[in-house]
């Protein structure tokens, strides 16, 4: 998710709007919206500028406080052209940060990076695009919801005034937003629909409406050394079939281990019980901006709150202890979350009998053995260890 992206979600959101931009957009509610078409209009360029904002600026507390002007935007096709103008200085500016950069976003860890930012810059606009035809009376038809086909004398479709139909979005750009921002949310068969449904659009047949939604930027936790990355089911999916999740690695990684982890998020994804904050993260050396390893729980606390992890390094980063310092940093993060909400009382892990510098790792990281024979059998071939977070 980059740069060409949100000039994809751009040049579609004017092509649609172009068609209908001698309509009455100020006297029209924009869909399910209170606000007008040309507010929603002036919207979509004030997220897309404000974005490009976060990411020039890198504000860790709050937004760059500024705002852009449309006063002087006399008819419609002014605003789309700010509208073009402001999705080419996202795409700029997305291109051009680094990928370690996080920048001020409230939802839901209060920081995204430019690869969220952009993805949040594509919803705005082929959501708020929708809104406004929807308001304009251009999307029957196009939606999860059915009526009457665009066109037809019962239908108060686009083509009856202009000959043009609404299109809803690529199908790729609705896969990639709902893999980065609705990690939580079961995909379906339908992107654009599912994405309409999960921001309370529409309706799916088996799902109960959405009332209120969030984005969900992926999570990441600074440690000394390491930054703890959190990844999405698109960068899961991408490990998971031989690639790099999108990350640099060191010589020799990923390894099978990470592979495997990353393959069971994202099918925890496909079948709508992932939980971002308690799924898989990728260890980037601030050094160098290079992954060494992975990290992750194996899904979110059970019933008495115990959830189990584990990790793995690439072998070349082996001995230097980044899995201790990794581990650390997990723990005092879910050690912050227990205290805050109270859903993890302890971290577990099993390690085998014959893997002692693992066993090492977690009894520095303050592990307690807690059973000589876990696994199958009389006499099991692995240790067990629990780190308490809370009584």
């Amino acid at each position: 998710m980059g740069g060409d992206q949100v000039l994809a979600a751009v040049e579609h959101s004017v092509a649609v709007l172009r068609t209908v931009a001698d309509r009455d957009w100020e006297g029209v509610k924009a869909g399910r919206l209170e606000w007008s078409c040309r507010r929603t209009a002036e919207h979509i360029a004030s997220d897309l500028i404000a974005y490009a904002g976060q990411l020039a600026g890198r504000p860790t507390r709050r937004y760059v406080p500024f705002e852009i002007d449309m006063a002087e935007c006399e008819d419609n096709a002014d605003v789309l052209e700010v509208i073009d103008a402001t999705g080419a200085l996202l795409a700029a500016a997305v291109r051009t940060t680094p990928p370690e950069v996080r920048a001020f976003h409230p939802y839901p860890f209060r920081a995204a990076d430019r690869e969220g930012f952009a993805a949040m810059g594509v919803a705005e606009v082929l959501l708020h695009t929708y809104d406004i035809a929807e308001g304009l009376g251009t999307t029957t038809g196009a939606g999860p919801e059915t009526g009457p086909e665009v066109g037809t004398e019962t239908g108060p479709g686009l083509a009856g005034a202009t000959g043009a139909a609404y299109a809803p979005p690529p199908v790729g750009l609705c896969e990639s937003v709902l893999a980065r921002l609705f990690p939580h949310v079961r995909p379906g068969d339908d992107p654009w629909a599912t994405l309409l449904w999960a921001t309370g659009r529409g309706e799916l047949p088996g799902r109960a409406p959405v009332t209120e939604w969030r984005w969900s930027n992926p999570l990441h936790i600074d440690g000394e050394r390491l930054v703890l990355q959190g990844i999405h089911p698109a960068a899961a999916a991408d490990l998971a079939e031989g690639g790099t999740g999108g990350f640099d690695w060191i010589v020799g990684g990923p390894i099978e281990g990470t592979r495997i982890g990353a393959g069971l998020v994202f099918q925890a994804y496909e079948a709508g019980v992932h939980r971002p904050e308690w799924g898989m993260f990728v260890l980037v050396r601030k050094e160098d901006g290079l992954a060494v390893g992975a990290l992750g729980y194996h899904g979110a606390p059970d019933e008495e709150g115990r959830v189990e992890i584990g990790y793995d390094l690439v072998e070349g980063a082996r001995g230097r202890g980044y899995a201790t310092e990794a581990l650390r940093t997990l723990a005092g993060w879910a050690r912050r979350r227990a205290e805050e909400q109270g859903d993890v009382r302890s971290l577990f892990a099993v390690v085998d009998k014959v893997n002692t510098p693992s066993q090492g790792v977690v009894s520095r990281a303050g592990f307690d053995k807690v059973s000589d024979d876990w696994g199958d059998g009389e006499h099991g071939e692995q240790f067990a260890y629990e780190l308490r977070l809370r009584d």
